[in-house]
């Protein structure tokens, strides 16, 4: 029975890592390991190995990469976290802002399929993301051409974010759900419905990347 149990656990797979995660990531195992091996026999430097081992847990924990769906709906969510703003533009769009705090995951989805035709970085400040003048924060701004016409997704920095990581090209097609970038820490991130479609969120609710469904029938 016992090593029935151990077969399993040791058949179970590892937790994906974020890509984009490495520069974080990797100093810090490498840290928390070097401390662990440096503390046998002392139970000073057991005791300050603890924080270099937790911030290492810390990282594994924040640049987790959980595999997400099927989902139906013709929008998914694009970021787990909380609904922070839904509103209506002159033009017809409907945005709706998805805050994200260090325990979500970080890494974006495509909200629906299609193909990137835009793809912008612009510097700005880093701002915390539930500010208003978050507005001007660095920031990626997807444009894809779907079968509901064009939609946008953009990825805004908070304010322990340097950096946002896109993980396609201009031309490349992606289905919905797919992993298309991570922002490293906590951030922000805005889809755009298109005119004519009306969201089935609320201003509050919790929402999960590629799970969510974002729009109503």
């Amino acid at each position: 029975m016992t090593s029935d149990r151990n077969q399993a656990v040791s058949r179970r797979p590892l937790p994906r890592m974020a890509r984009g995660s490495a520069p974080w990531l990797v100093p810090a195992l490498t840290a928390a390991g070097v401390c662990v091996l440096a503390s046998r026999g002392s139970r000073v430097r057991k005791a300050l190995a603890v924080p270099v081992v937790g911030l290492a847990a810390g990282m594994v924990w924040f640049f987790r990469d959980p595999d997400r769906g099927p989902a139906s709906g013709r929008f998914l969510s694009a970021a787990d976290g909380v609904v922070q703003s839904i509103d209506p533009l002159p033009d017809g769009r409907t945005r709706i802002a998805v805050f994200m705090n260090p325990l979500n995951v970080h890494v974006n989805r495509a909200p629906l399929a299609g193909v990137v035709t835009g793809l912008e970085h612009r510097p700005g400040g880093f701002r915390p993301a539930f500010d208003k003048d978050s507005e001007l924060n660095e920031r990626v701004i997807w444009t894809f051409d779907t079968e509901m016409g064009e939609v946008t997704v953009i990825q805004i920095a908070g304010a322990m974010v340097r950096r946002i990581v896109p993980y396609h090209q201009i031309g490349t097609k992606v289905e919905q759900g797919e992993r298309i970038g991570l922002i490293r820490f906590g951030s922000r991130v805005d889809v755009y419905l298109p005119p004519g479609v009306t969201p089935a969120v609320e201003v509050g609710q919790k929402v999960r990347a590629g799970e969510t469904r974002l729009d109503r029938d």
